[in-house]
């Protein structure tokens, strides 16, 4: 049972507000993600290729990098980031490094915390929502 429900049922008059993700009005929707054409995203070495779902302002992703792929860029943005396959190396502007294997996840918000690149030495398949 998620938080939610838990909140609301300890809390029966709803005195405490739930906060939603806020998704734009969307009909139940299955993704194959392999009818999703990729698109190419170069690294500072390597390659990444994004299988992408626009949902408002609202992006979903199915991303793979290549084995040694660096990112050519730090990132501000806000991810829930999910490791399917492979090893992620997640390197902070501050020099924290965390290495993310299958079943792992990180959260971040837009500008919450240093800014972050991706890496990888093995190849990893990844499940984004931003």
């Amino acid at each position: 049972m998620g938080a939610a429900a838990v909140s609301m049922r300890n809390d029966p008059f709803n005195i405490r507000k739930i906060i939603a993700m806020k998704i734009p009005e969307l009909p139940f929707t299955v993704t194959n993600w392999d009818e999703i054409v990729p698109t190419r995203h170069a690294g500072e070495s390597g390659h990444a290729l994004w299988r992408t779902l626009n949902i408002g302002d609202i992006r979903v992703r199915i991303v793979e990098y290549t084995p040694g792929y660096v990112a050519d860029h730090w990132c501000d943005r806000g991810h829930i980031i999910y490791v399917l396959e492979g090893e992620l190396i997640s390197e902070l502007k501050d020099g924290r490094v965390s290495i993310l294997k299958p079943g792992m996840s990180y959260q971040v918000s837009d500008f919450g915390d240093a800014a972050h690149r991706s890496s990888t030495k093995t190849g990893v398949k990844l499940f984004i929502v931003d």
